[in-house]
């Protein structure tokens, strides 16, 4: 006898009810960052101005703090108040360290992250309106249908891998439709078909490796390649993701040997997903798009790596074939590689041209969060009060061992992560503070970085402000306090297993 199907589900095809007086939500990305960027003007005439002295490499020397006179009067800090989206999108910092949009200098704002995220929007909407990789997903899980656990793995390791490298999310939220019947043919449930996509692609956003949205943006913010620590986060993510596929596998066999075991129960017709029909095969354009799609990563691997430190030591001369690509370049590259994407598929001028424009469209708020958090940075920074908060952290943190800053980090972020949903704004508001206090700890910047992506990666597994855990349990007809009971005791796991990896990285950085 097989247990009641959980009664709380929402269902995914019922009209919405329209808000009420006592509907809550949660606010805005855009909501947080605008309360956040007042909150910091504010504080700004309460916190004393001062200054680091710096190292060649821009880092501040521990110990050399001092207070200075403020800079700014009451005219200048309202105009830097007015212009923080601007100076947050390209923003110049000029030789005396102020930010305008009017100066000469260097490249304060993030212009170059906010172009790289819509080149990544426009790449992933053109594959997606191809068809290729859902289709394509559709025949691998049609050849392992009779080995129900292979199907998990290959699901799992998939998504895993598109999550690290790409950012894979939201994505995930158009799969549910193939893979829920294919489980439950297979003689799974439903919680299985979302463990299999929500923690497949979330371990890979947990131990991100090339993630533009979580790695980029926060390398970009901390003033390091992307390719720092790469080592660290491949181990790690092989291991996480093993365990996690090991995980939903335990649960998966369990409820294949005894139904009644099932967290969620069957709802009616489930068991008519045993006629599921067969996906039709990848057509030859869709196969070539494929193959484009992988191309276009392994390029991107090969032009951020710094293969000279690699092979020759840190410091070395880079060979003439090294790419040393930067958010420029890597934007330049995934915008062409969407037009090729969209030729190869057959899109035609008219949708390909439509295309562009809703993959923009579609990624615009990453960009613009991402804009509005430098934006705090700017205003920090010309108040001058940045090295004041360093210095009130800085005799904690220089007591603190490496291997104790570096968890702190990955605790610390994990707060942050609930109150600022978008993962690119969170990296973008933490890292010129965090980076910073790594190097006052001995801690790499690199490191800091892995933490604060564990900490984000972690808290998007299970909170009820994403869409991709909400949307996807209300696609999949499983209760929120259902899934929640189920990877409580994996999110333990993870917590200790993260732990554990910035350990080893601190003490062997």
């Amino acid at each position: 006898m097989t247990s009641a199907p959980d009664q709380t589900t929402p269902d995914p095809q019922a009209p919405e009810a329209p808000p009420t007086a006592t509907t809550k939500y949660f606010p805005s990305a855009y909501t947080v960052l605008a309360i956040v960027t007042v909150f910091v003007w504010l504080l700004a005439f309460v916190i004393p101005a001062g200054t680091y002295q710096r190292n060649d490499d821009g880092q501040p020397i521990e110990g050399t703090y001092q207070r200075v006179a403020s800079p700014e009067d009451f005219g200048q800090r309202l105009q830097d108040l007015f212009v923080s989206p601007v100076n947050g999108l390209y923003g110049i910092q000029d030789t005396t360290g102020f930010v305008s949009p009017d100066n000469s200098g260097d490249l304060f704002g993030s212009v170059a992250v906010f172009f790289f995220v819509l080149a990544i929007g426009i790449f992933v909407t053109m594959m997606m309106a191809t068809g290729a990789l859902e289709r394509g997903i559709g025949r691998l899980a049609a050849r392992l249908s009779n080995r129900g656990w292979l199907l998990i793995v290959g699901i799992m390791v998939l998504f895993s891998l598109l999550g690290s490298i790409e950012g894979f999310a939201e994505e995930t939220l158009g799969f549910y439709g193939l893979i829920i019947p294919l489980m439950l043919a297979l003689g799974y449930d439903r919680l299985v078909a979302v463990g299999a996509i929500i923690l497949g692609a979330g371990i890979g956003c947990l131990a991100s490796t090339l993630n533009p949205f979580a790695i980029g943006v926060a390398s970009s913010a901390a003033g390091v390649p992307i390719s720092d620590g790469i080592g660290l986060r491949l181990i790690m993510w092989l291991v996480l993701t093993a365990v996690t596929v090991l995980f939903v596998l335990r649960y998966a066999r369990k409820v294949k040997a005894d139904p009644a075991s099932s967290r969620v129960g069957f709802l009616p017709g489930d068991e008519d997903a045993h006629d599921a029909p067969l996906p039709p095969p990848l057509t030859r354009r869709q196969i070539a798009v494929l193959i484009w799609v992988v191309f276009t990563f392994v390029v991107m691997i090969f032009g951020i790596i710094p293969w000279s430190d690699i092979i020759k030591g840190s410091g070395s001369d880079p060979y003439p074939w090294e790419l040393g690509w930067g958010f420029g370049q890597l934007a330049a590259w995934f915008l062409v590689s969407a037009i090729v994407v969209g030729l190869i598929g057959g899109l035609g001028e008219q949708k390909l041209s439509a295309t562009i424009s809703q993959g923009a469209g579609d990624f615009i708020s990453a960009g613009l969060v991402i804009v509005l958090a430098r934006g705090v940075a700017a205003i920090m920074n010309n108040t001058q009060i940045t090295d004041t908060v360093l210095h009130a952290m800085e005799g904690a943190v220089s007591h603190a061992g490496s291997a104790l800053f570096a968890i702190l980090v990955f605790v610390v972020n994990l707060p942050l992560a609930f109150l600022i949903p978008s993962t690119s704004g969170h990296a973008t508001l933490a890292m010129p503070i965090m980076a910073p206090l790594g190097d006052f700890a001995g801690v790499p910047r690199s490191l800091v970085i892995t933490a604060w992506a564990a900490a984000s990666g972690w808290m998007n597994l299970w909170v009820p402000t994403t869409a991709v855990v909400m949307g996807g349990l209300s696609l999949a007809k499983v209760g929120y306090n259902t899934y929640l009971r189920f990877i409580a005791p994996l999110l333990g796991i993870l917590f200790v297993g993260v732990c554990a990896f910035l350990t080893a990285g601190a003490l062997l950085s």
